[in-house]
């Protein structure tokens, strides 16, 4: 893979250099994902923030799988791009507001850190982008959970 290419690949894969961070890069790969979450939902509603969820976990697949050779591992620790996927439908229905922002990064990262079956099952088994995005996108799926039942709980309703 010549050079360009692979500058490319680490920097998706990096999330434009998140994952360079000398401690907790995963945490740093996470940052980037709320702030896109926060930034745009009010501009995309429902269905563009689906839809960015979507090509994110694409695009997340397929650096990762790219960049984990470059690393020599496929879950390197600069890897992040699976954080901001993951992150993204941890907020799928969540009303918006910067305490939901704090709350969802917070619920993400636990389930990230804590890899609740079948996340731990994915981590273990699949070496490639696709485990490496996917483990993520099931942590986000439960702080999805998490956050809609506090909403709802809240009486707040589903950010729709």
């Amino acid at each position: 893979m010549d050079s360009l290419r692979r500058g490319v690949w680490t920097t998706l894969a990096t999330f434009f250099g998140f994952g360079y961070a000398p401690v907790a890069p995963g945490t740093f790969g996470t940052i980037p994902g709320v702030l896109i979450w926060f930034l745009l939902f009010p501009y995309i509603g429902v269905f563009g923030h689906l839809a960015l969820c979507v090509a994110l976990t694409a695009l997340s697949v397929v650096a990762a799988g790219r960049a984990g050779p470059i690393f020599g591992e496929p879950d390197a620790g600069a890897i992040v791009i699976d954080e901001v996927a993951g992150v993204m439908w941890a907020f799928v229905l969540v009303p918006h507001g910067i305490g939901w922002a704090l709350a969802g990064f917070l619920v993400f990262r636990f389930f990230d850190i804590a890899k609740v079956w079948p996340a731990s099952y994915i981590d273990r088994r699949m070496k490639n982008g696709l485990g490496v995005t996917l483990d993520d996108v099931v942590a986000g799926a439960y702080a999805c959970v998490v956050l809609n039942l506090a909403a709802l709980f809240l009486g707040l309703g589903l950010g729709i």
